[in-house]
């Protein structure tokens, strides 16, 4: 089953969309914010759905008709490739929510999300948002906590982009997957692969997987099989590597 994708209709969505798992909905960040009605109304909209490796979520120029959270996969948003040089802006981990912005003001989508694995995609209706929006306080600052994180992550996207270092700008990008805010299920460890992650980087595999080596030589992560545990989040943050390091 393939849904919350660009190819296909609102019906369609509405008809293979399923309601969450009971360990799906512990896995949304927000629902213990609302109050028992608000939460009731929440739950009455959320719906999940499955996208497939390359699916998108959201794409570029269509309007926004959901606000969406990852519970399970990897997914990245990025530019049209079409209009220039392909730009991966961030990678979204299990727990995060994006698109508030867009949301709030009823625009369409100027970028892309896209699935980089089979991924488990909630949404939650425009029309649900808004009414929380207008109602419910603790989903007001959740979203207003999100928007300020989500400045902070671009922010520090575009300085990524400046790095002249390969292993830092894997360092940095890892860090940006284990955000405690918008990533919030990841914990201490988060599975990818070193395809995804130099997918997500804007690397070769091969160059991707001598930064790790460098980054578990430093002690900031432990690669581990299919995944990476993080042993220095603030390293990975603002940590710098001597230029020796850099082979």
């Amino acid at each position: 089953m393939t849904v919350f994708t660009a190819r296909r209709s609102a019906a369609v969505l509405r008809d293979s969309a399923r309601k969450p798992t009971p360990e799906e909905l512990r896995e949304v960040p927000w629902l213990d914010r609302l109050t028992d009605a608000e939460r009731e109304r929440a739950l009455e909209a959320l719906v999940v759905g499955e996208a497939e490796p390359g699916d998108y979520i959201c794409r570029i120029g269509r309007p926004v008709t959901y606000w969406f959270g990852l519970v399970d996969g990897l997914l990245k948003m990025s530019n049209d490739e079409s209009q220039g040089p392909a730009i991966t802006f961030t990678g979204v981990a299990p727990g995060g929510w994006f698109g508030e912005g867009t949301v709030l003001k009823h625009e369409q989508y100027r970028y892309n999300i896209q699935a980089l694995r089979r991924s488990r995609v909630a949404g939650l209706p425009v029309a649900t948002f808004d009414w929380l929006v207008d109602h419910s306080l603790g989903f007001n600052r959740f979203v207003m906590l999100q928007l300020n994180e989500r400045l902070g992550q671009f922010i520090a996207a575009r300085e990524i982009d400046r790095l002249n270092s390969p292993d830092l700008r894997v360092a940095r990008n890892l860090a940006a997957l284990f955000h405690p805010l918008l990533s919030p299920s990841v914990g201490g460890s988060l599975r990818i692969t070193q395809q995804e992650l130099a997918y997500l980087v804007g690397l070769s595999r091969q160059r991707t997987n001598e930064a790790l080596s460098t980054l578990e030589r430093l002690g900031w992560i432990r690669v581990e099989y299919g995944g990476v545990k993080v042993l220095d989040l603030q390293a990975l943050r603002s940590g710098q590597i001597d230029a020796p390091s850099l082979g």
